[in-house]
């Protein structure tokens, strides 16, 4: 009896120190080294009521046994503890590396974000070659080894399908027997028809996120809201939302709505459903990181002493890697440091053109401008006319002869004839005349010959006593005999006014006045009397008044 008692005593004090050991922080999956991206869990072996500690921190907004670190960055390096019925766990060192991994793990064919029970196919890439890597799954707490087919000993790539994804989320990742690794994939699922879905890797500050909202079996999507937890993003046509600059606080929980139809059911519909809620982690870009000059000159001030620099050429929408030598053709690039076991990331974008494609750029730029302003100059030169026109010499007799005088006061009158009667152009006379600071009169005569026989002269004469007026004689000859006149008198006692006569004659012995006369006593009217004869003896008038009375 005292037996069956003394192991009994002896289980409850196993049991009681079991209650009373010390929790334990387990980290999951289970990473040689950690960087920046990946997605780990902190498991607390505590089971009643757990807190957590960051370097000596309380962390009162986490009350779960287990924490999960959506995307590392160098800011979760540091000492993880959890406490448990009073005791504290020892605590748990984590160092969260300042560059990327050697090797590239990528989405060949598939989404991030499939339905229950598919799959996707993913591509892992080292430019050192592949010899004695392999790939790990994570799922349901559990990392299982994923063998690969490798053909060549010297392939830098290799693709393989994962098996049918049935839990919520899967990680996959893969590494040698050294420290070398590559990145995480995490792939998620979804039973309903509308998914969301966005880049594998990590948001990064400073860069652009793109959603898509996608439906299974159909792209006859008519209208899509997007929401960052309860809030609204935009409502459009639009199955892509883009988030340019992206900040720390673009992380949370993104969800999209969309309204559809089936392409096998047309006249169904449409149909409105909203998808699973999505993480989007944001990271900042590690300290490590490559910097591209326009002169294609690729440094990276924070990278080890021993590093070389990797080239890439983007190519359909995709990095390739064309070697450790600058480019010389044109095209986009980046570059990167690559040391032992691990790369900086990528650098800023570039895009390159040889010196001669910018010189034959240049050129062709300069011979654009050219024709464009030569365009430009006919279109508005057509649609205003010239500014500026020669005047043709019709003939060597033509003159043109112009006269200012000095100190001008007033404006200028010019007189230009350039016909005779008779149809004949012979002459033309461009006469400027200025009435100011001339203290006699000045008398002008021009004839302008038309038949044979007719004369023509130029005659300036000055009456005495003339003080500002002007007068003027022009006889424009017809016929042999014919002859006709331009005559303005000044009458004496009138100061100011001008007298003007025009005769036009048509045949033999015909006569026609222009007469222009002034009444006494009127201070600015002006009297104006045309005739022109027609037949020889007929005689056709036209008089003309006009009164200026101010």
């Amino acid at each position: 009896m005292r037996g069956i008692t003394h192991l009994l005593l002896l289980a409850a004090f196993v049991l009681l120190g079991r209650c009373q050991q010390k929790p334990n922080v387990i980290i999951s999956p289970k990473l040689k080294e950690i960087f920046p991206g990946d997605l780990f869990y902190l498991k607390c072996s505590g089971k009643s009521k757990v807190s957590w500690y960051f370097d000596g921190k309380d962390q009162p907004l986490l009350t779960s046994d287990t924490w999960k670190i959506g995307v590392a960055a160098p800011k979760h390096s540091g000492s993880y503890q959890c406490e448990s019925n009073g005791q504290k766990s020892d605590a748990l060192p984590i160092k969260v590396m300042d560059y990327v991994p050697i090797a590239s793990l990528t989405i060949k064919t598939g989404h991030p974000v499939v339905r229950r029970g598919d799959s996707v196919r993913l591509q892992l890439y080292n430019e050192d070659g592949l010899q004695g890597w392999m790939c790990w799954v994570y799922r349901g707490e559990k990392s299982n080894k994923i063998k690969l087919k490798i053909k060549n000993s010297d392939s830098v790539s290799v693709d393989f399908q994962v098996n049918r994804l049935m839990v919520p989320e899967t990680i996959y990742w893969c590494s040698n027997d050294t420290q070398r690794r590559s990145n995480q994939i995490t792939l998620r699922t979804s039973d309903k028809d509308i998914s969301l879905e966005m880049y594998p890797l990590p948001a990064v500050v400073g860069e652009t996120l793109t959603l898509k909202c996608l439906a299974w079996g159909t792209n006859k999507i008519r209208h899509t809201n997007f929401y960052k937890g309860s809030d609204i993003l935009s409502s459009s046509a639009s199955t892509t939302h883009t988030i340019s600059n992206v900040t720390e606080s673009a992380m949370g929980r993104y969800r999209c709505r969309a309204t559809f139809t089936y392409i096998r059911e047309p006249a169904g519909g449409p149909y409105q459903e909203t998808s699973d809620d999505q993480d989007v982690f944001v990271q900042v870009p590690p300290l490590m990181r490559a910097f591209l000059s326009s002169g294609m000159l690729c440094s990276c001030p924070h990278c080890p002493d021993l590093h070389s620099y990797h080239w890439y050429k983007l190519d359909d929408q995709q990095w390739a890697a064309i070697g450790s030598s600058p480019p010389k053709s044109s095209g986009t690039y980046a570059c990167r440091a690559v040391w032992n076991i691990g790369r900086s990331s990528l650098s800023n974008v570039y895009i390159y053109q040889p010196p001669i494609m910018i010189i034959l750029l240049c050129v062709a730029a300069g011979l654009g401008c050219i024709l464009v302003a030569v365009v430009l100059f006919r279109y508005f030169r057509k649609r205003t006319g010239a500014i500026y026109e020669d005047l043709p010499l019709r003939s060597a007799d033509e003159k043109y002869e112009m006269l200012q005088k000095g100190a001008q006061r007033e404006g200028e009158y010019d007189l230009l004839q350039t016909e005779a009667t008779g149809g004949q152009r012979r002459t033309e006379e461009y006469e400027a005349l200025n009435k100011d600071e001339m203290k006699g009169g000045v008398y002008h005569t021009v004839k302008i010959e038309g038949a044979v026989g007719a004369e023509g002269g130029y005659e300036a004469l000055k009456k005495e006593g003339m003080t500002g007026g002007e007068y003027h004689t022009v006889k424009i000859k017809g016929e042999v005999g014919a002859e006709g006149g331009y005559e303005a008198l000044k009458k004496e006692g009138m100061k100011g006014g001008e007298y003007q006569t025009l005769g036009m004659e048509g045949a033999a012995g015909g006569e026609g006045g222009y007469e222009a006369l002034k009444k006494e006593g009127m201070k600015g009217g002006e009297y104006q009397t045309l005739g022109m004869e027609g037949t020889g003896g007929g005689e056709l008038g036209r008089r003309t008044k006009t009164e200026n009375m101010r």
